[in-house]
């Protein structure tokens, strides 16, 4: 297990215990199937505000197909998504947006010509309330407005420390710093909570250390709750409250990471001796 200096016994005081917590999203007997391809079947969990909750299993697994129901971009055949105690039906990755869910992807998508201080800035757009003819005249209210949401951005820059970078194109960025950038967005848009879809693929162990550390600061000093998907299992062990694991679209385990990790289901999913 990798050693990061994020520890999550640096929580602050009076941290509450997994039972004591609300639950902000709920998945129950969520089916997903592509014409003949289960790509989940009968999947039940549930994220509990304020944690970290990981979701892993192998490759083909099924993670971000469940990511994807979560936020809307995928309509389950069956099962229900309950959020903040609503079940939702067919909501639209927008409307999940507009609600309090932001996302980040397995490859970056972010705007590669535009500097990273305008990408940040394009996830305050939800928060924008003036209408196009203020937007078109930019005086006033509408001029107003964006110096109070550009400084809400230059806080996400410093507090990511990517201030050398704002002015710079993000197509010209090394990958780990694109990622950093593609959290930033995310986070401009003040979500209650974040799914990061492998937030440190690609990245070398200075690079994860670094994403490690701010997915902590972002859970404690924000309050906002994490759902990741991640193959580093030393990141997974180090930075969850809780893990599900998934195979062939199937859940397999749910629990503190030291169960987990030591479930022969799990440790047999993972060799592969169990297919």
């Amino acid at each position: 297990m990798n050693a990061f200096v994020t520890d999550k016994t640096l929580a602050p005081a009076g941290e509450l215990e997994p039972a004591e917590r609300e639950e902000l999203l709920r998945v129950d007997n969520v089916s997903l199937s592509f014409g003949g391809v289960k790509a989940i079947t009968d999947i039940s969990f549930d994220i509990l505000k304020g944690e970290i909750r990981a979701i892993i299993g192998p490759n083909g697994a099924g993670k971000t197909s469940m990511l994807n129901v979560i936020n809307g971009f995928y309509h389950p055949q069956e099962g229900t998504i309950t959020w903040r105690g609503k079940v939702r039906r067919k909501m639209k990755p927008y409307e999940a947006a507009s609600q309090g869910i932001a996302r980040t992807f397995q490859n970056v998508a972010l705007f590669k010509g535009m500097t990273t201080l305008d990408n940040i800035m394009s996830g305050r757009s939800l928060k924008m309330h003036r209408n196009f003819f203020w937007q078109v005249l930019w005086r006033g209210p509408a001029e107003n407005e964006e110096i109070e949401h550009r400084r809400k951005v230059e806080d996400i820059i410093d507090f990511l420390e990517i201030q050398a970078i704002r002015k710079t194109p993000v197509g010209r960025l090394p990958y780990g710093l694109q990622k950093r950038v593609e959290l930033g967005r995310a986070l401009a848009m003040e979500p209650e909570l974040l799914l990061l879809d492998e937030p440190m693929a690609g990245m070398n162990l200075e690079e994860k250390e670094d994403m490690s550390r701010f997915i902590v600061d972002v859970n404690q000093e924000f309050g906002t709750t994490i759902a990741l998907i991640e193959h580093d299992m030393g990141v997974v062990m180090d930075l969850s409250d809780r893990v599900v694991v998934l195979d062939y679209g199937k859940k397999i385990a749910d629990g503190p990471p030291e169960e987990v990790q030591a479930s022969q289901a799990v440790i047999d999913a993972y060799l592969g001796v169990s297919h």
